[in-house]
Protein backbone atom coordinates (compact mmCIF):
# COMPACT_ATOMS: atom_id res chain seq x y z
CA UNK A 1 0.00 0.00 0.00
CA UNK A 2 1.38 3.58 -1.04
CA UNK A 3 0.37 5.31 1.57
CA UNK A 4 2.11 8.44 0.64
CA UNK A 5 -0.75 9.12 -2.34
CA UNK A 6 -3.31 7.80 -0.60
CA UNK A 7 -5.52 10.19 2.07
CA UNK A 8 -8.49 9.55 4.59
CA UNK A 9 -11.09 12.28 4.33
CA UNK A 10 -13.54 13.27 6.92
CA UNK A 11 -15.90 10.77 5.49
CA UNK A 12 -13.74 7.99 7.01
CA UNK A 13 -12.84 7.19 3.05
CA UNK A 14 -8.96 6.15 2.06
CA UNK A 15 -8.91 7.61 -1.75
CA UNK A 16 -5.80 8.20 -4.16
CA UNK A 17 -4.88 11.61 -2.91
CA UNK A 18 -5.85 13.20 -6.54
CA UNK A 19 -9.55 13.93 -5.63
CA UNK A 20 -8.30 16.86 -3.75
CA UNK A 21 -10.93 17.38 -1.01
CA UNK A 22 -13.13 19.00 -4.01
CA UNK A 23 -16.53 17.52 -4.32
CA UNK A 24 -16.46 17.73 -7.87
CA UNK A 25 -13.36 15.62 -8.16
CA UNK A 26 -14.35 13.21 -5.13
CA UNK A 27 -17.61 12.36 -7.00
CA UNK A 28 -15.55 11.63 -9.98
CA UNK A 29 -12.88 9.54 -8.28
CA UNK A 30 -15.44 7.69 -6.31
CA UNK A 31 -18.40 7.39 -9.39
CA UNK A 32 -16.70 7.44 -12.63
CA UNK A 33 -12.86 6.96 -12.69
CA UNK A 34 -11.50 3.63 -13.56
CA UNK A 35 -14.97 1.97 -13.98
CA UNK A 36 -15.12 0.21 -17.68
CA UNK A 37 -17.53 1.99 -20.34
CA UNK A 38 -18.72 0.84 -23.50
CA UNK A 39 -21.10 3.39 -24.44
CA UNK A 40 -19.88 5.09 -27.83
CA UNK A 41 -21.29 8.53 -27.00
CA UNK A 42 -19.69 8.39 -23.46
CA UNK A 43 -15.78 7.08 -25.22
CA UNK A 44 -16.05 10.22 -27.78
CA UNK A 45 -17.06 13.02 -25.11
CA UNK A 46 -14.08 11.41 -23.05
CA UNK A 47 -11.68 11.53 -25.87
CA UNK A 48 -12.98 14.77 -26.83
CA UNK A 49 -12.64 16.61 -23.27
CA UNK A 50 -9.36 14.87 -22.40
CA UNK A 51 -8.19 16.86 -25.64
CA UNK A 52 -9.65 20.09 -24.25
CA UNK A 53 -8.13 19.50 -20.63
CA UNK A 54 -4.51 19.62 -22.38
CA UNK A 55 -2.63 22.36 -20.72
CA UNK A 56 -5.38 22.64 -18.09
CA UNK A 57 -6.99 21.06 -15.33
CA UNK A 58 -9.38 18.33 -15.00
CA UNK A 59 -11.25 20.41 -12.42
CA UNK A 60 -11.57 23.07 -14.64
CA UNK A 61 -13.32 21.03 -17.63
CA UNK A 62 -15.51 19.31 -15.04
CA UNK A 63 -16.89 22.11 -14.08
CA UNK A 64 -17.72 23.05 -17.30
CA UNK A 65 -19.05 19.41 -18.82
CA UNK A 66 -22.49 20.16 -18.58
CA UNK A 67 -21.73 23.31 -20.69
CA UNK A 68 -19.37 21.12 -23.11
CA UNK A 69 -22.30 18.75 -23.39
CA UNK A 70 -24.86 21.56 -24.64
CA UNK A 71 -22.76 22.92 -27.01
CA UNK A 72 -21.79 19.69 -28.83
CA UNK A 73 -24.98 18.16 -29.31
CA UNK A 74 -24.30 16.13 -26.09
CA UNK A 75 -20.99 14.45 -28.09
CA UNK A 76 -22.84 12.44 -30.32
CA UNK A 77 -20.38 12.03 -32.74
CA UNK A 78 -23.31 11.64 -36.00
CA UNK A 79 -24.25 15.38 -35.13
CA UNK A 80 -21.05 16.81 -34.40
CA UNK A 81 -19.52 15.96 -37.88
CA UNK A 82 -22.34 18.18 -39.69
CA UNK A 83 -20.61 21.17 -37.65
CA UNK A 84 -19.98 24.31 -40.03
CA UNK A 85 -18.02 27.25 -39.82
CA UNK A 86 -21.07 29.20 -38.31
CA UNK A 87 -21.00 26.47 -35.63
CA UNK A 88 -17.29 27.02 -34.91
CA UNK A 89 -18.14 30.91 -34.96
CA UNK A 90 -21.16 30.13 -32.16
CA UNK A 91 -18.70 27.57 -30.35
CA UNK A 92 -15.32 30.53 -30.07
CA UNK A 93 -18.40 32.95 -28.56
CA UNK A 94 -19.11 30.40 -26.10
CA UNK A 95 -17.82 31.20 -22.56
CA UNK A 96 -19.23 27.76 -21.00
CA UNK A 97 -16.72 25.87 -22.75
CA UNK A 98 -12.74 26.43 -23.56
CA UNK A 99 -12.94 28.56 -26.52
CA UNK A 100 -9.98 27.21 -28.44
CA UNK A 101 -10.41 26.96 -31.74
CA UNK A 102 -7.66 24.06 -32.57
CA UNK A 103 -9.82 22.23 -30.00
CA UNK A 104 -13.27 23.15 -31.38
CA UNK A 105 -12.02 21.90 -34.59
CA UNK A 106 -10.08 19.01 -33.71
CA UNK A 107 -13.51 17.69 -32.27
CA UNK A 108 -15.42 18.32 -34.92
CA UNK A 109 -12.82 16.55 -36.98
CA UNK A 110 -12.84 13.71 -34.10
CA UNK A 111 -16.54 13.23 -34.89
CA UNK A 112 -16.16 11.73 -38.67
CA UNK A 113 -12.95 9.94 -37.90
CA UNK A 114 -15.10 8.19 -35.19
CA UNK A 115 -17.78 7.32 -37.53
CA UNK A 116 -14.94 5.24 -39.66
CA UNK A 117 -14.00 3.81 -36.62
CA UNK A 118 -17.67 2.77 -36.46
CA UNK A 119 -17.89 1.95 -40.02
CA UNK A 120 -15.23 -0.55 -39.58
CA UNK A 121 -15.20 -2.07 -36.51
CA UNK A 122 -18.71 -1.42 -35.76
CA UNK A 123 -18.72 0.19 -32.70
CA UNK A 124 -16.11 2.98 -31.14
CA UNK A 125 -16.06 1.12 -28.03
CA UNK A 126 -15.03 -2.34 -30.17
CA UNK A 127 -11.72 -0.31 -31.83
CA UNK A 128 -11.13 0.89 -28.11
CA UNK A 129 -10.96 -2.28 -25.70
CA UNK A 130 -8.72 -3.71 -28.04
CA UNK A 131 -6.35 -1.82 -26.43
CA UNK A 132 -6.74 -2.96 -22.84
CA UNK A 133 -3.20 -4.19 -22.02
CA UNK A 134 -2.93 -7.44 -21.31
CA UNK A 135 -0.67 -6.90 -17.42
CA UNK A 136 0.10 -3.36 -15.69
CA UNK A 137 2.31 -1.48 -17.61
CA UNK A 138 5.01 0.93 -16.56
CA UNK A 139 6.14 4.58 -16.82
CA UNK A 140 7.91 5.18 -20.48
CA UNK A 141 10.16 8.26 -19.94
CA UNK A 142 13.22 10.23 -19.32
CA UNK A 143 15.10 10.04 -16.08
CA UNK A 144 14.00 9.03 -12.73
CA UNK A 145 10.14 8.40 -12.45
CA UNK A 146 8.84 7.93 -8.54
CA UNK A 147 5.13 8.38 -9.11
CA UNK A 148 3.57 4.81 -8.63
CA UNK A 149 1.13 5.35 -11.33
CA UNK A 150 2.28 5.70 -14.89
CA UNK A 151 1.41 8.92 -16.87
CA UNK A 152 3.00 7.28 -20.67
CA UNK A 153 3.02 3.60 -21.11
CA UNK A 154 3.79 1.63 -24.48
CA UNK A 155 0.42 0.78 -25.19
CA UNK A 156 -0.77 4.63 -25.52
CA UNK A 157 1.97 5.52 -27.35
CA UNK A 158 0.70 2.93 -29.76
CA UNK A 159 -2.89 3.79 -29.23
CA UNK A 160 -2.16 7.41 -30.03
CA UNK A 161 -0.11 6.89 -32.91
CA UNK A 162 -2.96 5.08 -34.52
CA UNK A 163 -5.75 7.07 -33.59
CA UNK A 164 -3.14 10.02 -35.32
CA UNK A 165 -2.60 7.55 -38.86
CA UNK A 166 -6.36 7.74 -38.46
CA UNK A 167 -6.79 11.46 -38.80
CA UNK A 168 -7.50 12.12 -35.03
CA UNK A 169 -6.28 15.30 -33.31
CA UNK A 170 -5.12 16.62 -29.73
CA UNK A 171 -4.49 13.23 -28.58
CA UNK A 172 -1.12 13.07 -28.18
CA UNK A 173 0.31 9.54 -25.35
CA UNK A 174 -0.25 11.09 -22.37
CA UNK A 175 -3.87 11.94 -23.06
CA UNK A 176 -4.15 8.61 -24.26
CA UNK A 177 -3.29 6.79 -20.61
CA UNK A 178 -5.36 9.12 -19.06
CA UNK A 179 -8.41 8.55 -21.29
CA UNK A 180 -6.98 4.63 -20.65
CA UNK A 181 -7.44 5.21 -17.10
CA UNK A 182 -10.81 6.92 -16.99
CA UNK A 183 -12.48 4.90 -18.86
CA UNK A 184 -11.47 1.46 -17.04
CA UNK A 185 -8.46 0.10 -19.36
CA UNK A 186 -6.68 -0.06 -16.50
CA UNK A 187 -7.68 -0.26 -12.73
CA UNK A 188 -5.04 2.69 -11.60
CA UNK A 189 -6.91 3.17 -8.29
CA UNK A 190 -4.06 2.58 -5.68
CA UNK A 191 -4.40 -0.13 -3.63
CA UNK A 192 -6.01 0.90 -0.37
CA UNK A 193 -8.45 3.24 -2.13
CA UNK A 194 -11.82 2.15 -1.09
CA UNK A 195 -12.16 2.10 -5.35
CA UNK A 196 -9.77 -0.10 -6.22
CA UNK A 197 -11.18 -3.26 -4.82
CA UNK A 198 -14.50 -1.85 -6.79
CA UNK A 199 -12.94 -1.14 -9.81
CA UNK A 200 -11.67 -4.56 -9.99
CA UNK A 201 -14.51 -6.48 -9.30
CA UNK A 202 -16.30 -4.41 -12.11
CA UNK A 203 -13.26 -4.90 -14.52
CA UNK A 204 -13.36 -8.49 -13.97
CA UNK A 205 -17.06 -8.87 -14.72
CA UNK A 206 -17.23 -6.24 -17.72
CA UNK A 207 -17.50 -8.17 -21.33
CA UNK A 208 -15.69 -5.81 -23.52
CA UNK A 209 -17.10 -5.70 -27.18
CA UNK A 210 -15.57 -7.52 -29.87
CA UNK A 211 -14.86 -6.90 -33.32
CA UNK A 212 -17.35 -8.24 -35.52
CA UNK A 213 -15.93 -10.49 -37.67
Amino acid sequence: MDHKHLHTAEDGITRCWWDNDHLDYRNYHDEEWGRPVSNDIQLFEKICLEGFQSGLSWLTILRKRENFRQAFANFDFSKISGFDDNNVARLLENSGIIRHRGKIEATINNASRAIELVDEFGSLAAYIWQWQPASPETHIGKGEYSHPIPSITKTSQLLSKDLKNRGWKFFGPTTAYAFMQAMGLVNDHLEGCASHKIVETLRSEFEPPNYPF
